[in-house]
């Protein structure tokens, strides 16, 4: 197999090792770590992540690996790698220049602060969340075509060919895809276009049955060999429209064709030493993820212990801080005033702390920093090559299968994106998290996301790429992994398996992993007046490579996941 021989499968939650298969039918061991001293690839599926270890091998750079990783994706993992969502790209070449690609989805042209609410004021939840018309106009294939046309070697054609393989020819669904299916049945029942696909007759498909994608594939086709207009022109903007038209969609030709992905500034900070490059708005991700950082950054964690009551305690308010400020000031920035400098400052930090109490949880408002101005499915992949160019890419089609249709004659399942916006300020979304008006519909407004792709460096050298799918828990997956490396000194394996903790400012209670909070620290944090959730499953499922100071990668896929790191 490619990956390197080094490489071994971790055993915490998911035993020794998954095994699936590959699109060329041999058996592929589901390893979760690798080491490699010139390329790595560590994603949620083994398929993928061999799709892209092969392009590196062949003289591809990370961003080449990365967009063959992610059209793999949109084959094997439909239940959040697509063609029909979109998500953030972070790119640090290894002459230190980075970019900072946004194909964030964008809502059509009709669309209205009070699209969803009801006739008595109300929000209508299942219209933003189920079938067409809770559908944003997708940005993934924009996205890829940018990040080639930037930094890319290789041809979007050449890249194409094993997803594209992979759809035509068909693979055999793991347990994990069989599980979801399971998981969504009612959803992706109600659809006649997504049962041909997914389902035998009245059931979804089972693990070790054949998953064949042939609509997929034509469509794959033909973005492989027209980009842009390939998917956002033609026959699939047909398909697309055709079915917005059928089902009460939002989604025009017009829509469609004016889409475009756009290259941001890359966010910066520091944090005891290291810098952290991550996005900007409209991903609240590098937002919150600098802020915490900043909250943090005077108080020894690393004295106090991982998963000590002082060091948890202080983790929590930290991250109510950044949540708080999330739901108020964050947005689009190409549509409301986001003032992006005042809430990453080490002075806005040192005016949040001076509220925190290190002996009792604190009632929590949003701030206001200086320039303000009144006014769960996700997937992550992380790639390095032998020259040291990086990619730290996150995608979504929101929930899991999206808004669970998929797009008659295409083949793809559709965002349901809309979901992000605030629908009525005050409104919690499905995954909890309250916006605020800056968050409000509008046409042509990308939502608020959480996706946080991240890049570390040390003294100029790439040292952690990192990011977590998870909804509203996957800003603080990338907080705890980066705490664990750099505060508690674990390996990158220990960082990413050790069990976490979430807190998003409301609900005002904690969520916490089994084995995150001994008992005597749960007591203490109790009596500090902290409150406490039902255990979720899990918190997060982050993808990370850590790069030591003599050039050896290490890929580590969480084992929350069904995730497979490949090196050489």
């Amino acid at each position: 197999m490619i990956a390197a021989g080094r490489a071994r499968s971790a055993g915490w939650l998911l035993g020794a090792g998954v095994v699936a298969l590959s699109s060329f039918g041999a058996p592929v061991a589901n390893d979760q770590r690798a080491w490699g001293e010139h390329g790595v690839v560590v994603s949620v599926d083994p398929r993928a992540s061999r799709i892209g270890l092969q392009v590196l091998r062949s003289g591809g750079n990370a961003v080449d690996a990365a967009v063959a990783t992610f059209l793999a994706l949109a084959v094997t993992h439909p239940q959040a790698g697509n063609l029909g969502g979109g998500g953030f790209m972070l790119v640090r070449m290894a002459d230190g220049s980075t970019s900072a690609i946004d194909f964030r989805e964008v809502a059509p042209a009709v669309a209205h602060r009070d699209l969803y609410l009801r006739p008595d004021g109300t929000v209508d939840p299942e219209r933003s969340l189920v079938g067409a018309t809770a559908a944003a106009v997708p940005g993934s294939p924009a996205g890829l075509v940018t990040a080639l046309r930037l930094h890319g070697t290789r041809t979007l054609n050449e890249l194409a060919r094993p997803a594209i393989e992979l759809a035509r020819d068909g693979f055999e669904v793991d347990c994990f895809l069989a599980a979801a299916l399971a998981e969504e049945r009612q959803l992706l029942g109600r659809f006649a276009s997504t049962r041909r696909v997914f389902f035998v007759e009245d059931r979804p498909l089972r693990a070790g049955e054949r998953l064949v994608q042939a609509d997929l594939a034509a469509t794959l086709e033909r973005y492989a060999e027209a980009g842009f207009d390939g998917f956002y022109r033609g026959r699939t903007a047909a398909l697309v429209t055709a079915q917005m038209q059928r089902d009460g969609g939002y989604i025009t030709n017009e829509d469609l064709a004016g889409y475009a992905a756009k290259e941001r500034t890359a966010l910066r900070g520091t944090y005891r030493g290291h810098e952290v490059i991550c996005m900007p708005p409209p991903s609240s991700g590098g937002v919150a993820l600098l802020q915490m950082l900043n909250i943090l950054e005077p108080y020894d964690l690393g004295g106090s212990g991982f998963g000590g009551s002082t060091t948890v305690h202080l983790m929590i308010e930290a991250m109510k801080r950044a949540y708080a400020d999330r739901a108020r000031w964050l947005g689009d920035a190409d549509h409301v005033p986001v003032p992006v400098e005042g809430l990453v400052s080490k002075g806005y930090a040192d005016e949040l702390r001076r509220s925190l109490r290190t002996d009792a949880a604190t009632e929590v408002a949003p701030g206001r920093p200086p320039g303000a101005k009144e006014g769960e499915h996700t997937t992550h992949f992380s790639v390095v090559d032998a020259a040291g160019n990086a990619v730290s890419c996150t995608t979504t089609i929101n929930s899991t299968f999206g808004c669970g249709l998929v797009v008659d004659g295409a083949g793809f399942l559709l965002n349901n994106e809309m979901d992000d916006f605030a629908a009525q300020p005050g409104v919690p979304n499905q995954f909890g998290l309250i916006g605020g008006a800056a968050n409000a519909i509008g046409a042509g407004k990308r939502p608020l996301s959480s996706m946080t792709p991240a890049i570390v460096c040390k003294d100029g050298k790439l040292r952690l790429v990192l990011g977590s799918p998870g909804g509203g828990r996957i800003i603080n997956t990338v907080l705890q992994v980066l705490l664990n490396v750099v505060d508690h000194g674990m390996p990158l394996d220990q960082a990413v398996r050790a069990p976490r903790i979430h807190h998003q400012w409301r609900p005002a209670s904690l969520q916490w992993e089994w084995n995150s909070l001994v008992p005597d620290v749960r007591a203490r944090l109790d009596g500090m007046g902290h409150r406490f959730a039902a255990r979720p499953r899990s918190i997060g499922q982050c993808q990370a490579i850590a790069v030591d100071g003599n050039g050896l990668r290490t890929g580590v896929a969480d084992p929350r996941s069904s995730g497979s790191a490949v090196a050489y």
